[in-house]
């Protein structure tokens, strides 16, 4: 069977979504082996006759890194970090956002600057390969000193602590372990930092919602052309002559794309009786545009985040070196995150528009989009819905980094609030695709009226597929099933 190697090498976005989405399971290459290795028989060497305390390790923690350790208690202070550090709260976290930060975590501790056990990583990846998932919560994270209580959360089963989620059901983590003959680990000098100081679960809701904003945005383009040829709009706005003038490379790249996407439609080159249309459909460019750059920005600062070492102190071998520094702030991901939010709020936000109206009756569309309105309300609600989800993200996407608060008395003055970033993309995320989905749902009902004229030959295929999921409707009918079954057809196609 295929695996994935954990390797020193560039880890990209797209490898990580074909880890995930091909189930691919992980292996330690002999390099990264030897990485984690050398590291920790440094630090056991370097133990045996520390010249001076070294914060974490023989030392408490936060405000506490003034007050020696014994080294008869170094192991326990390290599970005593990871028992009292796992505070997590309110909802917990998606599946397949854990096995990512089970992915990001390896891949970190793997670089050889951790001081961790492989043991502890061989055992980080057989959970990822048997699917033992750690039970982790939402809240909890400052996104400063690494994501501590989510990670702690994720930390607690290799203690044989806390909760997994193992084939489909939530378990104590010791009875686990125990039915698969797995011992707990006991952790050493330095480890619990390892495991607890890092930007995992940030990097985890980042890159989760990154793969699927790009999603997304082929979606946007993909709707946002049905919806102007069911509303009968114009293709002059998109002509290649006006965005290279203005040369945002996301804008050319949108008008180039609605251009292809309506190539053959008989509905875009038929003569219009009016001279521009509205914004939502005329600015497309300018407006999906900004969100793909915005996305590609985005990915290269994710991408530098998942290649890197994140926890704190930082160990080098080669130098003679433990260094306690600040990788663990999450301040440049945290901005990346609310910027990414925005753009993709941006997208629901248009398409909402485009929704309203081609329900306005406006263009020889039927009022609500249903031949007998007054006796149907026909598509008058879901709109509504739209129009609340959109009003939801513009709350979530007020900055969470602009905010910080200090802790541990002080000595963590300045914190990232990257996590909830994080937890607040991955909702507007969810909102934008449903906000998409309706669109799609009133765009698929518009283009009927149109008819015997045909949309694009590539949209039309997209029509046949959609029609196999939601139908037409005729007559008022429960509505929510069909917005959900849109909803699965952008996640399925």
């Amino acid at each position: 069977m295929e695996h994935h190697h954990i390797t020193a090498e560039h880890l990209s976005v797209g490898r990580v979504r074909e880890i995930l989405e091909r189930r691919l399971p992980l292996a330690l290459s002999d390099d990264a082996r030897a990485r984690i290795v050398r590291c920790r028989e440094y630090l056991d060497r370097k133990m045996e006759n520390p010249e001076r305390p070294i914060y974490g390790i023989t030392t408490g923690f936060g405000s506490l890194c003034d007050i020696s350790v014994g080294r008869d208690e170094l192991s326990r202070l390290q599970q005593n970090l990871v028992m009292s550090h796992a505070c997590g709260t309110g909802e917990r976290v998606p599946s397949e956002i854990v096995r990512l930060i089970l992915l990001l975590k390896i891949q970190s501790l793997a670089y050889g600057h951790s001081g961790v056990q492989l043991a502890t990583v061989e055992r980080l990846v057989e959970f990822f390969n048997r699917g033992i998932l750690p039970v982790v919560y939402q809240q909890g994270s400052l996104g400063a000193s690494g994501d501590l209580a989510p990670l702690a959360h994720m930390s607690l089963p290799l203690l044989g602590l806390g909760e997994v989620e193992y084939k489909g059901e939530v378990r104590p983590s010791a009875e686990v372990l125990a039915e698969l003959g797995l011992e707990p680990i006991r952790l050493q000098s330095k480890e619990g930092l390892a495991l607890l100081n890092g930007t995992q679960f940030m990097s985890a809701y980042g890159v989760w919602s990154l793969i699927h904003a790009r999603r997304l945005s082929e979606w946007a383009d993909r709707i946002g052309a049905l919806s102007l040829d069911a509303f009968d709009g114009r293709i002059e706005p998109f002509c290649d002559e006006v965005h290279l003038i203005r040369a945002h490379r996301g804008q050319l790249a949108t008008a180039r794309n609605v251009r292809r996407l309506l190539e053959g439609s008989e509905l875009i080159v038929r003569p219009k009786h009016h001279v521009q249309d509205p914004y939502s459909f005329r600015c497309m460019p300018q407006v999906h545009g900004a969100s793909k750059d915005t996305i590609d920005y985005v990915e290269s600062v994710l991408t530098t985040e998942i290649n890197s070492t994140t926890d704190n102190p930082t160990v080098f071998p080669e130098e003679d070196m433990v260094v306690s520094a600040g990788n663990f702030h999450g301040q440049p991901i945290a901005l990346a995150m609310d910027f990414l939010a925005i753009a993709l709020a941006e997208l629901g936000n248009i398409s909402e528009r485009r929704t309203y109206k081609l329900i306005s009756g406006a263009r020889e569309l039927p009022k609500f989009l249903v031949a007998n309105p007054g006796l149907n309300s026909g598509f008058m609600i879901p709109q509504y819905t739209a129009a609340s989800i959109v009003s939801q993200s513009k709350g979530l996407c007020m900055p969470a980094s602009v905010d910080s608060i200090p802790s541990s008395q002080g000595q963590e003055d300045h914190v990232s609030m990257g996590s909830n970033a994080a937890t607040k993309l991955w909702r507007v995320v969810c909102n934008t695709e449903r906000v998409l989905a309706i669109e799609l749902f009133n765009a698929a009902q518009a283009i009927e009226f149109r008819r015997p004229a045909h949309t694009s030959p590539e949209l039309e295929r997209l029509l046949a597929d959609y029609r196999k999921e939601v139908p037409f409707i005729d007559n008022d009918e429960v509505m929510y099933p069909h917005i959900e079954a849109s909803v699965r057809f952008l996640r399925g196609l």
